[in-house]
């Protein structure tokens, strides 16, 4: 089977959207909650290691919360998703559910976040920050879930270096992986600026980019293609 350009347009245009939904609460993240990270786990667990080692006991407790809620996101949307079949042209429609269950998540964070002026105590700080993390690690779950027809949005690390050999090796890197990473920056940039102009509505963007990515996903699956557009 063959899949049609359009297709496969509209489904990396959802993960270039997702992508920048990730930069901004990764954003929102760190600069606004407690300097962990939400979805990339490889630094919130050097910076356990790094605050265990200074006995920073504020600093050691947001990782972990971020820690348990990427891990409990990754296993919920995990265990939802696991008899998924996977397909080519279009996410499979759990995967669709735990994106908008990330949505919705992500909605009642902004509404709690925006309710305390985007100044939360402690108290809700944590539950913010755990639910972030949750947020990413169901997203994570949900790309890896959708198969090939979806790609990493919370962590570009392995994207990076597997772009740079296969763009040595091929010398036609190609142009999406590009965008995820422009995206990446794009959306950290918006609600780092939102965060000093517009506290408030700081994790309003990553609300309407996981929207917008859950609306250019489902096109596909709207519009299916004609038998004509497939060949054996």
């Amino acid at each position: 089977m063959r899949i049609k350009p359009a297709e496969g347009r509209f489904l990396r245009l959802a993960v270039v959207l997702l992508v920048a939904a990730s930069g901004g609460i990764e954003a929102t993240s760190f600069l606004g909650l407690g300097h962990v990270f939400a979805g990339v786990m490889t630094s919130n667990l050097a910076l356990l290691g790094m605050a265990a080692g200074r006995g920073e006991p504020l600093d050691v407790t947001a990782a972990l919360l971020a820690l348990g809620g990427f891990g409990a996101g990754t296993a919920l949307a995990a265990w939802y998703t696991r008899a998924s079949v996977t397909s080519a042209t279009h996410w499979p429609r759990r995967v669709m559910v735990v994106l908008v269950a990330e949505a919705v998540l992500l909605a009642l964070g902004a509404s709690v976040w925006g309710f305390t002026g985007g100044r939360p105590g402690e108290a809700v700080r944590d539950v913010l920050q755990c639910g972030a993390a949750l947020a990413m690690g169901a997203q994570s779950a949900a790309m890896v879930a959708a198969g090939k027809a979806a790609a990493p949005t919370t962590y570009l690390t392995g994207t990076l270096a597997a772009y740079i050999v296969k763009g040595i090796g091929t010398g036609s890197p190609g142009l999406w992986v590009p965008l995820r990473f422009a995206a990446l920056v794009a959306g950290a940039a918006l609600c780092a600026v939102m965060l000093d102009k517009a506290r408030p509505w700081a994790l309003l963007p990553s609300v309407v980019l996981v929207m917008c990515a859950l609306a250019v996903a489902y096109l596909p699956e709207a519009h299916p293609p004609s038998a004509a557009g497939h060949s054996a």
